[in-house]
Order: C-alpha cells, then sequence, then structure tokens
C-alpha cells in the first residue's frame, strides 16, 4: 500500500476521533499534520521527511490552532444565544414553583435562571 493512503487512513480516522471527542480540539490538527504528510509521501518523498513534515506540522497547527478553537468555545455571556443566553438572567415567577417537598417561590417572587434542561429553568430565588 503506498504511504500516502496510509497517511491519508490515519488523517481520515483522526478527523473521526474528532468529531467524538467535541470541545478537545486535540485530533483535528494532528489530522491536518497527516494530510500535509500525505501530500508530501504522494510527492515521492521518503518516510523520514514525512515523519518530520507530520510532526512539525502537529505542533504547529496545536500551537496556532487550538488556541483559537478554546477561544471560541468560552462565549462570553454577551455573545450566547438560545438558552444559554438565559444562564444568569434574572426574571420573575409568573406561576407557583413547587418540586415535592422543596421550597415554594410564589408567583411576583424575583428568580435567577441557574441551568436550562429542556424546557425546564431551573431557578433560585
Amino acid at each position: 500500500m503506498a504511504a500516502w493512503v496510509i497517511w491519508a487512513i490515519v488523517a481520515v480516522g483522526l478527523a473521526v476521533g474528532e468529531i467524538f471527542t467535541p470541545g478537545l480540539f486535540f485530533l483535528g490538527p494532528v489530522a491536518l499534520a497527516a494530510v500535509l504528510a500525505a501530500a508530501v509521501a504522494a510527492a515521492g518523498a521518503g518516510v523520514g521527511v514525512e515523519l518530520i513534515v507530520f510532526i512539525a506540522a502537529a505542533i504547529a497547527s496545536l500551537a496556532f490552532l487550538r488556541p483559537i478553537a478554546r477561544r471560541h468555545l468560552h462565549m462570553p455571556a454577551r455573545l450566547r444565544t438560545g438558552t444559554s443566553a438565559l444562564v444568569g438572567a434574572r426574571g420573575v415567577a409568573i406561576e407557583r414553583i413547587d418540586v415535592h417537598g422543596g421550597r415554594v417561590i410564589e408567583p411576583g417572587s424575583r428568580v435567577e435562571i441557574v441551568k436550562i434542561e429542556g424546557a425546564t429553568a431551573l431557578v433560585y430565588e
């Protein structure tokens, strides 16, 4: 089997692994390095050159791309949308809130949204 095919298979495997590990953004840049190594292998370079390109590209892509991706994962509260934008917001209870023997929050009470679970807002008074 040609070396570039092996690098391509490695790149696809790493990309699939990245899909199944959301939030880490580690395997994606390494998959990009494997693609570059596949290109070098297709050009006819030796195994040593392929490995050097792979290692250098992996280090460079991790050093450059991972910090950018991590900044985008932790979005500031002012930029959040959807239900994520509601967490931390304050509001007024419009119905009586009672959780099986828990604390009761009466209508008109000021509450703070702590978490959204499906269609339910978890609040504190």
